[in-house]
Formats: C-alpha cells, sequence, structure tokens
C-alpha cells in the first residue's frame, strides 16, 4: 500500500445510489481517501491504471465490463472488495482472491469489517473467505465470448469469434485478430481453458487456432505439418496437436 495508514480507494458501482452510500460509510471511517468514483468497468480500469489505488469497491454486475472482467484487466495486485446484490458469484470471486464479498445493502459495520481485512492483509498473499461466503454454489460458465487485453488505459474488447489464433510469447500470449496482434500475460493454458474446444484447438504447445480459419493441413518434414490458414500464415503442428486436430477435423 502506499501509505500504512490510509487507504487510497475507488469506488465502482453502475448506480448512483450505490455509490453514494459506500462514499458516506467511507466518509466517516479514519484513514480512507476516496480517490475516484467510477459507473462502468472501463473507467475503473482506466482508473486504476491512472491513480494505483490502494483498494477498489467493486459491483459485479455492470454494463459494457462486469466486476470479474475488471480484475482480469487491472491484475491482483490491487485488492478487491466486491460489493453485491448477487450470492452467486461468491466462490469465483475468491478464486480471483478478492479480499471480502459484501451483499446489498451493504452495512457500514460489515464494510469496516471487510477494510479491516485489506490493513492486515499480506501483499500477494490469497484473500481467506468468511464460511458464510462459500456456501452459495458457483454458476456454471461457459467459453468466453470476447477476450479484453488492457493496453495501459485503454481496453481492447476481441469477440472471440473475430480469432485467427493465439500464440505464446514468453510470458505472454498474442491474440491475433483482424490481422492485429494484442498482447496480454497470460498463460497459453489458461487460455486453452478459457475457448470452446469445439472451436479452437491447440495444435502446438505455442499454438491455438481457431478451426474455421485453417485453410489445409500440409507435411513439413517426415514427422511434421503445418497449417495453412485461409489468409496464407502458416502454424507449426506438433505430434500431439494433429491428433487434436484431425479428431475434430473428422467429428465435424
Amino acid at each position: 500500500m502506499s501509505d500504512e495508514t490510509r487507504l487510497r480507494t475507488i469506488v465502482v458501482d453502475d448506480e448512483p445510489l450505490a455509490r453514494q452510500v459506500l462514499r458516506e460509510y467511507l466518509a466517516e471511517m479514519p484513514g480512507i481517501e476516496v480517490v475516484a468514483e467510477c459507473a462502468n468497468g472501463f473507467e475503473a480500469v482506466k482508473a486504476v491504471a491512472e491513480l494505483t489505488p490502494d483498494l477498489v469497491l467493486l459491483d459485479v454486475q455492470m454494463p459494457k465490463l462486469d466486476g470479474f472482467e475488471v480484475v482480469d484487466l487491472i491484475g491482483r495486485a490491487t485488492p478487491v472488495i466486491f460489493c453485491t446484490a448477487h450470492d452467486e458469484f461468491a466462490v469465483r470471486a475468491f478464486e480471483v482472491h478478492a479480499v471480502d464479498y459484501l451483499m446489498k445493502p451493504v452495512s457500514a459495520e460489515r464494510l469496516a469489517e471487510a477494510i479491516a481485512r485489506v490493513r492486515v492483509r499480506t501483499p500477494g498473499q490469497p484473500a481467506v473467505p468468511p464460511v458464510a461466503a462459500l456456501r452459495p454454489p458457483v454458476s456454471e460458465r461457459g467459453p468466453a465470448e470476447r477476450i479484453l487485453v488492457r493496453d495501459g488505459t485503454k481496453v481492447h474488447v476481441i469477440d472471440v469469434d473475430a480469432l485467427d489464433f493465439v500464440q505464446a510469447r514468453d510470458d505472454y500470449v498474442g491474440f491475433h485478430a483482424g490481422g492485429q496482434e494484442f498482447l496480454k500475460e497470460q498463460p497459453l493454458a489458461e487460455v486453452e481453458a478459457e475457448l470452446d474446444p469445439q472451436v479452437f484447438v491447440r495444435i502446438h504447445r505455442s499454438f491455438i487456432v481457431n478451426l474455421a480459419r485453417i485453410s489445409r493441413v500440409e507435411p513439413l518434414t517426415r514427422d511434421s505439418r503445418v497449417v495453412i490458414l485461409k489468409d496464407g500464415r502458416r502454424l507449426p503442428v506438433s505430434r500431439s496437436g494433429y491428433q487434436r486436430l484431425t479428431t475434430l477435423l473428422d467429428g465435424a
């Protein structure tokens, strides 16, 4: 944190009344400074990039970007307390290391308890959720419909249907779409888990390809092959990748 006693805080909620309530509660607490209020996820990502706060109070369901997409873009170094009317996201919140998960209407006492957890939290340490917060079931999530990539204070939103392929680049992955590459710090295996396995196949340790972009598969050497995309680009295919690819193509 930037100061031992002062918490520079951003409040994010699409409902003005909800922001007002939180702001009034925080005004009564010592050592809290509200440095920004945001009405949607895009504003939140921009504010975090510009202000580097010590804490974000974050709604879950908002227009443009939801709370989890905001966390994905700002990273987990900034402590987050979710404040929401929906109990079904509690377990997922702690999977992304949220400090706490408060149900609306939020009380001043409950908010103060959550902020106390922020003050004693070791940087980088996963949050330990209250037992009660673990009771709601995890909602079933399907494959990702869009990819979010932060570029400074900007956010690129890429529809997965527009993806040609994904390429591992050291600690980053490159999302190739529309002739552009968008870099994001994320493991390729994590991207693979988010994409529809009936549409995207990992053909190589460094490449995931959209089946709809494949024109043909050709031999490269006696023991290796290459995928030719419809735009002429060539991607390497490993032996195991070829097995996965042929299984999907045969079943199509």
